[in-house]
């Protein structure tokens, strides 16, 4: 990109048809400064045909050139280093030979397609190995504080990038110039979201922070949507390069290296606009957080820090101590830290008398304080827009997850929900802040608080809910990305919900755009946040209907007719279950009540343990070793978690125990399914049961749970597949007294069928005979007889569920929203 002051290349070469690196080819043409020794050296390695060695020296020689002009990413090099540097141009499976061989040059050349942000690209490559060695998705591994870096690492991808400025930066200039043209280069802003009008303000006013950089992705678009600002306002760019670094952008994170890259984008970025940018000083506001651990007792420094405020110097060494650690979630106390600095500038310069103590503080101390007080301005400041992709972490070391609870407790779920909290801290209260994060905030109960706090305290702008594995090129994580506004305003948010569209970041792109061209779009909402408190544990779902809203409004809670409970948990299946076939079928303790199994002395029992999609009847497979009343499961529990009191939060209800039940599984890869277990099961945490004392109530509720109602308002309520008792407790009931009867005729004819389809199989302990063996005059019969049988429970089953799927969407008044017909993959016989 011709960014170096002598404009040769030192990695390739202009002539595409040359290895040879330009620096090697000719090194004097350079701006570097050679001794005559150096001079004789390379004329020596010249002659010698030792290009690598040479390269190697001349690279060195610039980088330490390129320190004067950007210290923060090319540290001094000492003489020991260079010999030890193994990098060659020559070398066909090196580094450099791929970097410059096997990527089109097009994509680092800024002027054509090329992006500066290709550099992020390649750093999380460089780390994803180390990545997928510590991130335990499954298991409960901690990570440690020095995996941290390579475990949150994500690159964000650039259309979101650009959709979170537009939105936050874009808008809070716009709100205030509403004359402005900015909106025209604003490729993902919502046009059509209400703004609020306020002052006009300098563009030096508008600043930007991203609190959990990387490797500056967002930073440098923002750079971009600023500069758009800054010429707007009469600004050349030369000007307005260097006001941006000085005035509007601010970054942090725990990974130096990060750090550099991102520091290296924004220079660069600048760079692009201000040929002359390196010719003097330029103070950037961007940082590696760094620990106060290095620094010595100050006790013996006293004569150093007369003129120092000691108080400030105390909380810098104490408030960072785990900086590298915790981060910018570190809660900072406003101090004057620019005046602060200055006091260490002029101790620096006003130092009378030096002894070996002062020049050791001068040395190491000073430069650290500088850079701790320098964090701290960061960390303590307040800005326009804060925009970020935080870290997705769960498992946290003992230290940082001490201090999160201390601080986020009711956030604390995940770093990226503390980070969504402590944003608000950092934001103006007329700003906003930005985030691409996991969607699971939208509506899992432990993010409720969270959720609430949003709605109660601030406004969701827009929110774009990407489909359903749209990300997993780069995480395992179903994403969104959001704006909200500091402060709550009486207005609709704008939603796209992208569930139906599958397929990868680009196909979410694609109909975001889509989205925003059309003036009609079958999945943008505009919905006022304070409808979400209407819904049982207030999840962000836009797409729910008024009609849906008023059903919880004035409906039944189910728990409020029926018990929705979790079962036991042995704390050890491989020891306590088995498949029915795997024991004595003498030694099963069929159709018992609770009194008559623990006085029985059999070992065995039937156990509902959920199971695959099946409805009304089914999945019978499991006995579990329940002896004297689960005597040994018990014994167990108690010697695993001998600091409970009692089982009993282990092996929960028990009272429930043998009674008839509706099931469900707790974890589905699709819709729910409800089937009817008999008297004589034990239910297990993964097969919740909801139990109803009136048999008639059970079956119309049994009803109401196969069908298209309560699987859509489950798909509201529980977008995870995960359905808790929580989620069962607060489906709305209506009790219909007109189709009280048919109701439950349908759901005992599918019962039986579901039965009479079961029991059909040697899966079934019910199994008596198979229908081939069926009295025939030949197995063809026998086949065309159960061919025939089974085509007609088929039939009967689907008409039947599609008869209750059209009386319960007539009920709920939900038959222009909701297809009534049955999918044939959805009959489970």
């Amino acid at each position: 990109n011709d960014y170096l002051p002598s404009r040769i290349r030192v990695l390739s070469s202009a002539d595409t048809h040359k290895q040879e690196p330009d620096i090697v080819t000719d090194p004097f043409a350079t701006n570097i400064e050679f001794t005559a020794t150096e001079r004789a050296y390379i004329l020596d390695l010249k002659d010698d045909n030792a290009l690598d060695t040479l390269f190697r020296f001349l690279f060195i020689k610039q980088c330490n050139q390129l320190h004067n002009i950007l210290p923060d990413l090319f540290e001094k090099t000492a003489d020991y280093s260079e010999l030890l540097l193994p990098f060659s141009f020559t070398d066909q499976e090196g580094v450099l030979y791929h970097l410059v061989h096997d990527i089109d040059e097009a994509d680092f050349d800024v002027s054509e397609t090329g992006q500066i942000e290709i550099i992020g690209w390649l750093y999380q490559y460089y780390i994803s190995e180390r990545r997928r060695e510590i991130v335990d998705v499954i298991g409960k591994k901690v990570i440690t504080k020095d995996n941290i870096p390579a475990a949150t690492q994500l690159f964000t991808t650039d259309w979101v990038v650009r959709y979170m400025v537009d939105n936050s930066l874009g808008r809070f200039w716009l709100e205030r110039h509403p004359n402005s043209c900015l909106a025209d280069d604003l490729e993902y802003f919502v046009s059509d979201a209400p703004m609020d009008q306020a002052a006009p303000i300098d563009p030096r006013e508008v600043t930007f922070f991203d609190p959990c950089m990387g490797s500056g992705h967002i930073l440098v678009y923002a750079f971009d949507v600023l500069m758009a600002i800054y010429k707007e306002c009469g600004y050349t760019e030369q000007d307005a390069a260097i006001s941006i670094l000085e005035y509007n952008l601010y970054g942090v994170d725990i990974d130096k290296r990060a750090y550099q890259l991102a520091y290296f984008a924004v220079m660069m970025k600048a760079r692009s606009y201000n040929r002359h940018l390196f010719r003097q000083p330029i103070q950037c506001h961007l940082t590696a957080l760094q620990a106060s651990e290095s620094i010595p007792d100050m006790a013996g420094y006293d004569v150093a820090i007369t003129s120092l405020d000691a108080a400030i110097v105390e909380h810098l060494i104490d408030v960072f101590a785990d900086a590298a650690e915790i981060g910018s979630l570190l809660q900072v106390t406003h101090y004057d830290y620019k005046s602060f600095i200055e006091q260490l500038d002029r101790a620096e310069r006003e130092q009378g008398q030096i002894d070996l103590f002062v020049a050791r503080w001068l040395k190491e101390t000073v430069p650290l304080l500088r850079q701790l007080a320098e964090q701290a301005y960061i960390l303590t400041g307040t800005y326009a827009v804060v925009c970020t992709n935080p870290p997705y972490m769960n498992k946290l070391d003992s230290k940082l997850k001490k201090y999160v609870r201390k601080h986020y407790k009711d956030y604390s779920r995940d770093l990226f929900s503390v980070f969504i909290y402590r944003n608000f801290r950092f934001c103006r209260r007329d700003g906003y802040t930005a985030f691409m994060t996991p969607n699971v905030w939208l509506y899992i109960k432990s993010y409720e608080p969270l959720r609430s706090y949003i709605i109660e305290r601030k406004q969701i702008v827009s929110l774009i809910q990407m489909a359903k594995g749209a990300f997993y090129r780069y995480a395992t994580v179903d994403v969104c990305s959001f704006v909200l506004g500091n402060r709550k305003l009486d207005q609709p948010g704008t939603f796209f919900i992208l569930d139906d569209f599958r397929g990868d970041m680009s196909v979410q792109r694609d109909k975001v755009k889509e989205g925003l061209s059309e003036s009609s779009c079958s999945y943008l909402y505009r919905v006022n946040q304070d409808q979400f408190t209407k819904l049982p544990g207030s999840p962000i779902v836009a797409q729910a209907s008024k009609k849906i809203i008023d059903v919880f409004e004035h409906a039944t809670p189910l728990a409020e007719v029926a018990d929705p409970r979790q079962g036991i948990a042995t704390t050890d299946n491989k020891r306590f279950l088995r498949f029915w076939h795997e024991v004595a079928f003498a030694d099963i303790g069929f159709e018992m009540t609770a009194k008559e199994a623990a006085a029985s002395g059999m070992t065995w029992f039937p156990l509902n343990k959920g199971g695959t999609f099946r409805k009304w009847y089914g999945n019978h497979e499991y006995v579990v070793n329940y002896q004297h009343d689960g005597e040994e499961i018990k014994a167990n529990v108690m010697r695993k978690y001998p600091y409970l009191k009692t089982p009993d939060f282990v092996v929960k209800n028990q009272a429930f125990y043998f009674q008839p039940c509706i099931s469900w599984s707790k974890i589905s890869s699709g819709d729910t399914a409800f089937r009817y277990y008999p008297p004589g099961f034990i239910f297990e945490v993964s097969g919740c049961a909801i139990f109803v004392k009136n048999e008639e109530d059970m079956l119309f509720l049994f009803g109401f749970l196969n069908s298209v109602v309560a699987t859509h308002i489950l798909s509201l309520i529980s977008p995870t597949l995960n359905y808790e008792v929580g989620h069962i407790a607060a489906l709305p009931i209506l009790w219909d007294v007109d189709s009280r009867g048919e109701v439950i005729v349908l759901v005992e004819d599918n019962i039986a069928l579901a039965k009479a389809d079961w029991d059909a199989f040697e899966t079934s302990w019910n199994f008596r005979r198979h229908p081939l063996a069926a009295p025939c005059d030949t197995i063809e019969q026998a086949f065309q007889h159960w061919q025939t049988e089974c085509d007609n429970r088929f039939q009967r089953m689907k008409e039947n569920e599609t008869t209750l799927n059209r009386i319960f969407c007539d009920v709920y008044e939900l038959t222009d929203e909701l297809e009534t017909a049955v999918p044939e993959q959805d009959i489970s016989v």
